[in-house]
């Protein structure tokens, strides 16, 4: 530790882990975005509360930024460590710290990975419903400052709704318990909720209490193929109306055909340019065969042109991987990412007129779009081309997205649906908040966070 900063911190945390080795700084000092050339100062891996109050307050001390990670599974440059920063993260503090079987809520720190979560959960006989595919690797503190959403939210909703407490340690390194589990709390402003989403620029996320619930009743799930883009909509509709769903996904062809490649097994035959996949409950008979009336009715309408329910939990799965797999299958090719919402009634008007952008701005490019058409969340990938230098093809990028948060704002969306501001979409946040909530939102940064330490140049640039 030849840095006297550094040897500060372990003088007053002798028995802290601190990372200084290329390779760590190399892992821990970046994101799923890949943009960036990690240069962090150094990282650190508390195992206790105390310890991140004391690196929080011997960081304001030296001046020294801190950004808190998780399991860096995000997709917006948040736990970028690129300017010299402190890494701290929660990967040590990973335990189950208490389960409360009257209030069915579990308390769990920061860093315990969102696959252990849910199984703790399971292990009570439980539920904890908020799921994504990134689920063995990204952590619930992470999920917590994302207000992470996944493939329920059509059922059970975005994090927010099932976080019971947080203690949080401020970017003045003071410790604050909120909301300490209760179901009714009207004592005044509800930080919990303000901390739930804030992306690490107000606080870091130790402890967190989680509400649980049933387990879900037995369920299918079916692949649909569907001729065009407007039967999308109408077979959500459908579905919605005459099925008690638990998810309703949808992905391109092109997007397939990159599942595939990477290893999925096609379980329909033929080209067809859209898919669904949807799972609902069918806990009894009856429940199955209105399933397959509801499937019946698509078809003759024309909204469906096949379609395949699994047998067994193993074709479920099989099924379901064709969604979820998408994003690891492009992941070698480093796409340039887009992640939007709009209110799910604007779902139509939005989808025509982003095809249509898509299309003129990106000829000869390949872009990958899938979401999650139940809560109005699209996420579009752009390829690189290559012959087109990355320097070229991410400036030709951010000209479509300022074009794209044009288009989000007319229809009353969002810049960033489930995967937060960061570094990547800072640039673009006016489009989703307006000047007078942007600037309420640097004032309550200031009161959390006097110094700026914490996440700077996250969310909104520091300067302007």
């Amino acid at each position: 530790m030849s840095d006297p900063r550094l040897a500060d911190l372990s003088c007053r945390l002798p028995e802290l882990r601190l990372l200084t080795a290329a390779g760590d700084l190399e892992h821990y000092g970046r994101d799923w975005t890949r943009r960036w050339t990690p240069a962090p100062l150094a990282i650190a891996l508390p195992a206790t509360v105390d310890e991140v109050q004391v690196i929080v307050r011997w960081a304001n001390e030296h001046a020294v930024a801190v950004v808190p990670s998780g399991g860096r599974t995000g997709l917006s440059g948040g736990a970028v460590a690129a300017n010299g920063e402190l890494v701290l993260s929660l990967e040590r503090m990973n335990r189950v710290l208490d389960f409360n079987a009257v209030d069915r809520t579990l308390t769990v720190q920061g860093g315990m990975i969102l696959q252990q979560v849910q199984e703790a959960a399971r292990g009570q006989g439980l539920l904890y419903p908020v799921d994504f595919a990134a689920r063995g690797s990204c952590s619930i503190g992470g999920n917590i400052a994302t207000n992470a959403g996944g493939i329920r939210v059509i059922r059970h909703g975005n994090t927010r709704e099932w976080i019971a407490g947080l203690k949080v340690v401020t970017g003045g390194g003071d410790l604050l318990e909120l909301n300490r589990g209760l179901v009714k709390n009207s004592s005044g402003y509800d930080f919990r909720q303000l901390l739930i989403g804030s992306e690490g620029t107000l606080g870091i996320v130790v402890e967190a209490t989680l509400k649980l619930t049933d387990p879900p009743p037995p369920s299918q799930v079916m692949l649909l193929a569907l001729p065009d883009m407007d039967a999308l909509m109408e077979v959500f509709a459908l579905f919605r109306a005459q099925l008690s769903l638990q998810a309703f996904e949808f992905f391109t062809d092109q997007a397939l055909q990159h599942v595939l490649a990477h290893g999925a097994q096609r379980a329909i035959d033929g080209d067809h340019p859209y898919y669904v996949v949807t799972e609902f409950d069918a806990a009894d008979e009856t429940q199955r065969e209105a399933a397959l009336a509801v499937f019946g009715q698509a078809l003759e309408q024309g909204w469906v042109s096949d379609g395949v329910i699994a047998q067994s939990e193993a074709q479920a799965a099989a099924l379901w991987r064709l969604r979820e797999g998408i994003t690891e299958s492009l992941a070698p090719r480093r796409p340039y990412k887009n992640d939007v919402s709009v209110r799910i009634s604007a779902v139509p008007g939005f989808l025509c007129e982003m095809q249509a952008l898509l299309a003129n701005e990106y000829p000869g490019i390949e872009v990958i779009w899938f979401g999650h058409i139940g809560d109005g969340n699209l996420h579009i990938n752009v390829l690189r081309p290559h012959d087109l230098d990355e320097p070229a093809f991410l400036a030709r990028c951010e000209k479509v997205t300022r074009l794209l948060a044009n288009t989000l704002h007319c229809h009353g969306g969002s810049i960033s649906a489930e995967h937060g501001i960061g570094l990547v979409k800072r640039a673009y946040l006016e489009s989703t908040r307006s000047a007078a909530e942007i600037a309420l939102m640097r004032g309550v940064r200031k009161v959390f966070d006097p110094r700026g330490i914490l996440n700077p140049g996250k969310l909104f640039t520091e300067s302007s």
